[in-house]
């Protein structure tokens, strides 16, 4: 996060009573309804932070040193950044110009190089993959479906009004490269993959 006067934030009380009757401020003071499609479009992305948390406690389990390390690097830094998109979408004011965090061409880049980094290395898919088969398997489809609602709550809310151009092919990045990551951590981890079988 940027370290500069706009983006500091203090919270020293965390009730306010302000919100008691429906209502919520986005940054700037504009009052809005909590049920507001621009609160449930960060509210989601703050959902799938918290999913987040537990993907890197479950991968905290893994006994490989380098598999461990090198994974808890690239969620935390994708918390900082999801964090930085929730900013985003909780102001109305999307200057380019502004000090505010927000999501930049360079983070789609580094999720686009990291799905080829990780996807080269896992076999051939024969058909679709059922969620399981491991809880980080499983966590990372949850943060995957999570990540796609987020996006389409944010596709709606891009068509009534103004938002970073960055933030769709971001949340579009992102859900793939949990797709890979939970095929990845299957395969890392000698677990055998649930595949469709529309038979069954």
């Amino acid at each position: 996060m940027s370290k500069n006067k706009d983006s500091n934030i203090r919270i020293n009380k965390v009730y306010t009573r302000n919100g008691d009757h429906g209502k919520t401020s986005l940054i700037g003071g504009v009052k809005v309804d909590k049920d507001d499609l621009r609160i449930d479009a960060y509210g989601t992305i703050d959902e799938l932070n918290s999913v987040l948390g537990l993907c890197i406690s479950e991968i905290n389990k893994i006994e490989n040193k380098k598999i461990k390390e090198e994974t808890i690097k690239i969620f935390t830094r994708i918390q900082n950044e999801l964090f930085n998109l929730g900013s985003s979408l909780s102001r109305l004011d999307i200057d380019k110009e502004s000090n505010f965090p927000s999501i930049k061409r360079v983070n789609i880049i580094k999720l686009e190089n990291e799905i080829d980094q990780y996807n080269v290395k896992l076999p051939e898919l024969t058909s679709f993959v059922l969620p399981g088969g491991s809880t980080i398997n499983a966590l990372l489809h949850l943060a995957r479906t999570i990540c796609r609602r987020a996006e389409r709550i944010s596709v709606t809310l891009m068509k009534r009004t103004k938002i970073d151009e960055n933030i769709l092919p971001y949340l579009n990045r992102l859900s793939d490269l949990f797709f890979v990551f939970s095929r990845w951590f299957s395969h890392k981890m000698n677990r055998t993959e649930n595949l469709w079988d529309p038979k069954l």
